[in-house]
């Protein structure tokens, strides 16, 4: 996980996803499930997180609108409007959205960079002793969770991007639009003279 920013709701949210559902809300006390009215900005989400799930921290090939809070929690907290509510959007890829499913993790607006380590080349990541106290029990969950660590997804995406930079078919700066946190990885090893690219 990367540190990500909240970034403005787009200009037509209010009418086409807080107030429809609201008014949705009001008109079904007895739902199951709210009516969809987020998948439509997908797009601008999309944009919002540059593309990079907000979870694995890499650009994906699939992902989703996920309720940070998720849906059932907010419906015992009688918070049931803030499903329909830009800041507790994020982009998640979709397998690591099923995961998350109806679980409350670590959240990517509130973390540290430096929480978080990635190790090349086995890929995996780990805590750091960065994390505060109270957050670490949550941070391991997550990385549990999620398989942020280890897990065959993500380890999948990260070999598909560290591999395309060892073959020199990514820059680095490349690297560091499609995965910030493997760059950081590898810009740490620079420093310390190990160069994982293939010869040209």
């Amino acid at each position: 996980m990367i540190r990500c920013t909240l970034q403005a709701e787009p200009p037509t949210f209010h009418a086409r996803c807080r107030e429809r559902g609201q008014e949705w809300l009001r008109s079904h006390p007895g739902y199951k499930r709210p009516h969809d009215y987020w998948s439509e900005f997908e797009p601008e989400l999309r944009i919002a997180f540059r593309r990079l799930c907000a979870y694995c921290a890499m650009a994906v090939m699939k992902a989703n609108v996920d309720h940070f809070i998720p849906v059932a929690v907010l419906k015992t907290r009688g918070e049931d409007h803030r499903a329909y509510e830009w800041d507790n959007f994020r982009y998640v890829e979709g397998v690591l959205n099923q995961k998350k499913w109806e679980h409350l993790v670590l959240d990517p607006f509130q973390v540290d960079d430096d929480w978080f380590r990635l190790t090349l080349p086995s890929l995996q990541l780990t805590l750091t002793d960065k994390v505060p106290p109270e957050l670490r029990e949550l941070a391991e969950f997550t990385l549990d969770r999620l398989g942020l660590g280890h897990g065959e997804v993500v380890v999948r995406y990260r070999t598909q991007w560290f591999t395309m930079y060892r073959k020199q078919k990514l820059t680095l700066d490349g690297l560091r639009d499609v995965a910030p946190q493997i760059a950081h990885a590898v810009e740490e090893d620079l420093a310390n003279g190990v160069d994982w690219r293939y010869p040209a």
